[in-house]
C-alpha cells in the first residue's frame, strides 16, 4: 500500500518541478532578448563612403562570406577594431560580393586581402591576420618599409576608377545571371545565349554611336582645296614613278655596259692565247723549213761544186771570199716578221 502511494506522489513532484523550470525560463527569456547585442566597431565600406579612407589612417579587410580563411580572421579583426581608438586607427571591411567595384579598384585577387592607408597613400599588408601582428604593424610603423601603391596602381587613380567600373559591371551581370537561373529557373545555356546576343547588339550600337559622333565633328574641306590636294597627290605619284623608271633604266644601262666590258675582255684574252699558240707553232715549224731549204740548197750546189773542182784551185780561190747565208733562215725570219705585223694590225682594230 505504501509503495502504491509513493508512485503518484513522485510523479506529481516531477511535474511541478518541470513546470517551475519552464516558468523560470519564460520569465528570463524576455529579459535576455531585451539586452542589446555588442556593437561591432568594424565599419563596412561601400562605393559611396570609401573616400573616407583617403583621410587619416585606416586598415581595410576584403572578404567574402563563403571564404573559410576570411571567417577564421573575423574574431581577430574585431579585437583589432576594439583597440582602434588606442592605436588611433580606423578599421573597415569590404564584402567583395556586395561591392565588386571596390575589389576592382584595389585589384583584389586573393582573399582575405588587407590594406593600410595613411592620408591617401595605400600599401598592401601581406602578414597574417592576427591581432598581435596587426598591432605591431601599426605601433612599430612597419608599413613605412612597404612600397606604396603609386601612379596608376593607386586606388584613387583614373585607371583604377575604370577598373572599378568594369568590376561593377561584371558584378551586375553575375547577379542578373543568378536571377535568371535561380529565381526564374531559366537554364544556364539560355542565360549565356542571352548575354551573347546582348553583347553583339551593344557592340553594334556603340559602333553606330561612334560613326555618328565622327560625322558630327568631321569638317569637310572646300572643293577647290580637295581638288588641289588630289592633283598634288597625283603629281607626286607620277614623279615617284618617273624616278623609279629612271633608276631602273640606269641599272639596266650599267648592267649592259658591264656585260659588254666583260665580253671584250674575254675576246682579248682569247686572241692573246691564240697569238701565243700560233707563235709557238711557227717556232716549231721554222726549224723543219730550214732543214728542207738546206737540203734543196745542197742539191743545187752539187753541180756547182763539180764545176769548181774541174776549174781547179784557182777558181775556188776567186769565189771563196763571200758565202751567202742559207735561204731557209731568211724565209723563217720573213714569216716571223709577217706574223708580227699581222698581230700588230689586229691589235689596234680590236
Amino acid at each position: 500500500m505504501e509503495g502504491g502511494r509513493r508512485g503518484p506522489l513522485l510523479t506529481a513532484l516531477l511535474v511541478a518541478w518541470v513546470a517551475a523550470a519552464a516558468a523560470a525560463e519564460a520569465e528570463a527569456g524576455p529579459e535576455q532578448a531585451m539586452l542589446p547585442q555588442e556593437r561591432s566597431l568594424v565599419r563596412p565600406m561601400t562605393a559611396s563612403n570609401w573616400t573616407l579612407v583617403l583621410e587619416g589612417e585606416w586598415m581595410l579587410k576584403f572578404y567574402a562570406p563563403w571564404c573559410p580563411s576570411c571567417q577564421q580572421t573575423d574574431s581577430e579583426w574585431e579585437t583589432f577594431a576594439k583597440n582602434g581608438e588606442i592605436l588611433q586607427i580606423s578599421v573597415g571591411k569590404v564584402d567583395v560580393i556586395q561591392e565588386p567595384g571596390l575589389s576592382g579598384r584595389f585589384f583584389v585577387t586573393t582573399l582575405p586581402a588587407f590594406f593600410h592607408a595613411k592620408d591617401g597613400i595605400f600599401r598592401r599588408y601581406r602578414g597574417p591576420g592576427i591581432y598581435e601582428d596587426l598591432q605591431n604593424y601599426i605601433l612599430e610603423k612597419k608599413w613605412q618599409s612597404v612600397e606604396p601603391l603609386t601612379g596608376w596602381k593607386s586606388p584613387a587613380s583614373l585607371t583604377m576608377s575604370g577598373m572599378a567600373g568594369l568590376f561593377s559591371i561584371s558584378g551586375k551581370i553575375w547577379h542578373l545571371h543568378n536571377y535568371f537561373t535561380v529565381t526564374l529557373g531559366v537554364p544556364a545555356w539560355c542565360s549565356y545565349v542571352f548575354f551573347i546576343i546582348a553583347t553583339l547588339i551593344f557592340g553594334l550600337f556603340m559602333g553606330l554611336v561612334l560613326v555618328v559622333i565622327s560625322e558630327c565633328f568631321y569638317l569637310p574641306l572646300p572643293r577647290h582645296l580637295s581638288e588641289g590636294s588630289e592633283q598634288n597627290l597625283r603629281s607626286e605619284e607620277a614623279h615617284t614613278t618617273e624616278q623609279l623608271q629612271d633608276a631602273e633604266e640606269e641599272k639596266d644601262d650599267s648592267n649592259e655596259e658591264e656585260n659588254k666590258d666583260s665580253l671584250v675582255d674575254d675576246e682579248e684574252e682569247k686572241e692573246d692565247l691564240g697569238y701565243e699558240e700560233e707563235a709557238e707553232e711557227d717556232e716549231e715549224d721554222s726549224p723543219a723549213a730550214g732543214m728542207d731549204e738546206k737540203r734543196s740548197d745542197a742539191r743545187d750546189q752539187g753541180p756547182l761544186r763539180e764545176a769548181q773542182e774541174d776549174e781547179g784551185p784557182a777558181g775556188t780561190e776567186e769565189n771563196a771570199p763571200e758565202q751567202p747565208c742559207p735561204a731557209g733562215t731568211e724565209a723563217a725570219e720573213d714569216t716571223v716578221r709577217q706574223r708580227r705585223s699581222q698581230h700588230a694590225d689586229k691589235g689596234p682594230s680590236a
